[in-house]
């Protein structure tokens, strides 16, 4: 594995293909106070790329161009939280996205655990480690460890999405999985709105 520290914004002439695993790093988790920091992406070939962002301006042309290339699906896991972040710090809708928790919350009924460490341990046979998870992401560099922990977030994606499309399809759940992930844009929007805590869909 080779991990690859980007200042700034992704090389002109990275391709990264047609399948791109992406996960996003930042000083917390409330929208409007906790920046985005960091940016990782993999293209399933067993390397990484970090972008460690330059705030607040967030210049990065081609991020933003790979985000909304229709032509490149980009594999999350609860990709909610990142799709909201890139809208509200990039300026962009991330467009077509597949989310691995949302299928694996549609084709692992059997369990209520679908979190990146219980997911990637059961159908990819890793065990990833969570220690840098609450890590300093906006300093003005990242250690080693840092390195490593967010590669690890996206190495394992085409793996997960791959034994999740089989179990999808042995349920029959595929079509409506693509459906959820064609509405998670619409849904990070909607927790950007102020409706994150709120299900518009609910009775009451």
């Amino acid at each position: 594995m080779t991990v690859y520290l980007h200042e700034g914004d992704l090389p002109d002439d990275l391709d990264l293909g047609t399948e791109v695993a992406i996960d996003s790093e930042t000083m917390g988790l409330r929208f409007r106070r906790d920046p985005l920091c960091v940016v990782q992406l993999s293209s399933g070939d067993g390397n990484a790329h970090v972008v460690r962002l330059n705030r607040p301006a967030y210049d990065c042309p081609n991020l933003k161009r790979l985000l909304t290339d229709p032509a490149v699906t980009k594999i999350f896991h609860f990709g909610r939280f990142d799709i909201g972040m890139f809208q509200l710090h990039l300026g962009v809708e991330t467009r077509p996205v597949y989310c691995t928790k949302i299928a694996s919350k549609l084709a692992r009924t059997y369990t209520d655990r679908h979190g990146l460490k219980d997911v990637v341990r059961e159908l990819v046979g890793v065990d990833l480690s969570k220690a840098q998870q609450s890590s300093d992401w906006g300093a003005a560099e990242l250690s080693p460890a840092q390195l490593d922990y967010a590669a690890s977030d996206v190495l394992y994606l085409h793996a997960a999405k791959a034994r999740l499309d089989q179990m999808l399809a042995r349920e029959g759940r595929a079509e409506l999985a693509a459906r959820c992930f064609d509405f998670l844009p619409s849904r990070s929007a909607l927790d950007l709105a102020g409706w994150d805590e709120v299900d518009i869909f609910a009775h009451s």
